[in-house]
């Protein structure tokens, strides 16, 4: 049955639905990347100073992971299939991601230049393992992470000692209250979450090959999707795709962005952000919308004739907290009027408090209307005669730059997409089609 789940802002650096993810053996990976190079066993044996048999051995257990042939076998050698080319890609971004991370532990993270980074990480690590060491940084307790995995903690001390011993330095440091990383900790665990993405994206990528949809999506979503956008796209997708589960999570821009980096969720829905707060972000404008002022119906001012600032001052009001989005669009809105702003009564992020206050008391907002939009249009809250025409911003998606989404993730964007172009509610932006 399809799914949909929502998470808190911490979360799991990888659902145990992704077996095939946990399962994959690093050397492995990189022994195919070395035959698809090469173009034989006995060539890419001799690039990684190998035996042949062992060589041989590393591809037919990756096959066996994935339960597929990834390799034509010919007289002359070894040549890549389509399932081979599709995981050649995820391959080709993984060591991406290892060089970048030796490159990071390098600067920053105090380990030696010359260390052989990808040789240690591919030696020791399985994707499990590597979302065991990820998960240390997120929980910081080894008992609890110990437990999410169904694992021991001596087998934990047993992988994070081998790593840190192949580095050269410590990655966490432990004390009374548990595990803090250390600057190599923090870079280790960003670029494994980095990698577990592209790992748990194999298994999709065939599936997809085959004509199957199917796998995690985790979407960032900010309010002003969460209401109408968001939900219609994943119903009607998951209508027709039921083997994929998704799962949302609703937190600031800031931490949304930061799990975008690392790979812990594929996009995000909602206000696009500058092109300073965006940085090494790929954002794609889906409409334009602007803040309105919004009050229960038979609010005093729902009935008068002509509203201006003065009365707008006077009323009580609900608002987001200072410094979001929309407070910072109204506040500007007045200040480029000459008017001061209306001081908040209530301040919350809450969409259920908000909606409570405005049905319950005289209470004003100013927020997107498309996030009250079934009180609006069962007429129980109403906008007020006020347009704020200045508080225009846009609305899109933002993944992370260079990313390479999963088939699942790409097929949601694209239903989004579908939703906003076949809604009057929504005004796409010019130059869009």
């Amino acid at each position: 049955m399809p799914s949909v789940n929502r998470k808190p802002a911490h979360h799991k650096v990888i659902e145990h639905t992704d077996s095939v993810a946990l399962g994959i053996n690093l050397r492995h990976l990189r022994a195919f990347s070395a035959v698809a190079s090469a173009g034989s066993i006995a060539a890419a044996a001799e690039a990684l100073f190998r035996v042949a048999s062992a060589v041989t051995r590393s591809i037919l257990d990756l096959e066996a992971a994935l339960g597929r042939p990834l390799f034509d076998r010919r007289s002359r050698g070894m040549a890549l299939n389509a399932y081979g080319e599709l995981v050649l890609v995820r391959a080709l971004r993984i060591e991406r991601e290892f060089e970048e991370a030796r490159t990071q532990l390098v600067a920053r993270g105090g380990i030696d230049g010359a260390a052989d980074v990808h040789s240690l990480f591919t030696s020791i690590l399985n994707g499990r393992r590597l979302a065991v060491i990820a998960s240390l940084a997120e929980k910081r307790n080894m008992p609890a992470v110990a437990r999410e995995f169904g694992i021991t903690q001596p087998a934990i001390s047993s992988a994070l000692k081998d790593l840190e011993s192949g580095l050269g330095v410590a990655l966490y440091n432990r004390n009374a209250r548990g595990l803090s990383a250390t600057p190599a900790g923090e870079i280790v665990a960003f670029y494994f979450k980095r990698v577990l993405s592209e790992l748990r994206h194999i298994g999709p990528d065939i599936a997809a090959s085959e004509g199957t949809l199917q796998g995690n999506i985790t979407v960032g979503a900010l309010p002003l999707g969460r209401t109408q956008i968001l939900p219609l796209a994943i119903a009607s997708l998951l209508a027709r795709h039921p083997r994929l589960h998704v799962s949302t999570v609703e937190s600031p821009y800031d931490a949304l962005a930061a799990s975008l980096r690392s790979g812990d969720i594929d996009f995000i829905l909602g206000a696009l952000r500058s092109s300073a707060e965006a940085k090494d972000l790929q954002q794609e404008p889906l409409f334009k919308d602007r803040i309105s002022v919004i009050a229960r119906a038979g609010h005093p001012l729902a009935r008068a004739k002509r509203i201006d600032f003065r009365m707008l001052r006077e009323a009580s009001w609900t608002l987001s907290r200072h410094g979001s989005p929309s407070r910072e669009l109204l506040e500007r809105f007045f200040s480029d009027a000459r008017q001061a702003p209306p001081l908040p009564a209530v301040e919350t992020g809450d969409l259920a408090v908000l909606r409570g206050l405005l049905l319950e008391s005289d209470m004003l907002t100013a927020i997107s209307a498309h996030q009250l939009r079934y009180e609006i249009r069962d007429g129980s809250l109403v906008v007020l005669d006020f347009p704020l025409e200045e508080t225009r911003r846009q609305i899109g998606l933002t993944q992370r730059m260079g990313a390479f989404p999963s088939p699942g993730a790409r097929a949601l964007m694209d239903e989004i997409g579908k939703v906003v172009a076949g809604s009057p509610d929504f005004r796409l932006p010019k130059g869009r089609k």
